[in-house]
């Protein structure tokens, strides 16, 4: 192979390279926060992978047994985290209500990472054991939901539902 033809294909591989890490990050802007594990740029809604956060209306029950609005709660520390910084996901496609599905981050903080560490989110563990160092950290130091008692969000849904149905 000829030296021009070389540096011609290792040329083209390398505008590929970055073309695909433009539309990994095709995702990037400042961020609305929706609910606890979903944000909003440029109009695009974005459910952060891996993660279930409580619903706005869910409720949790603190170390006295006393009620709190938890999802509130983890929508209002999402928000404060990231602030007016810059929000950069990539996008790993739909999720069931036909959301973009995405990992986050902020700076080099991956939110759902975050979130998780700091209680505001439950992680779907699964055999790569994303996250589950964070929320082994959040149980540890009782932080956000895991501070008292909680329904899984999914759980919650679930039942909210069914009382839903049942009316």
């Amino acid at each position: 192979m000829t030296r021009p033809l070389c540096i011609f294909l290792l040329s083209l591989l390398s505008l590929a390279a970055v073309q695909e890490t433009a539309a990994q990050e095709s995702l990037s802007g400042r961020a609305s926060v929706v609910d606890g594990d979903t944000i909003e740029i440029h109009g695009t809604r974005i459910r952060l992978r891996r993660v279930d956060a409580p619903e706005a209306a869910q409720l949790c029950e603190d170390q006295e047994g006393k009620s709190w609005r938890c999802g509130q709660q983890a929508a209002l520390a999402l928000d404060q985290f990231i602030g007016r910084r810059v929000v950069h996901c990539n996008e790993l496609g739909k999720g069931k209500y036909r959301r973009t599905l995405a990992s986050c981050r902020v700076g080099r903080t991956d939110l759902g990472a975050w979130l998780v560490s700091e209680g505001w989110a439950i992680a779907y563990l699964d055999r790569k054991g994303l996250y589950r160092e964070a929320q082994d950290q959040a149980e540890a130091n009782k932080r956000g939901i895991r501070s008292g008692r909680f329904e899984r969000p999914s759980e919650w849904r679930k039942n909210r539902k069914r009382r839903s149905g049942a009316s």
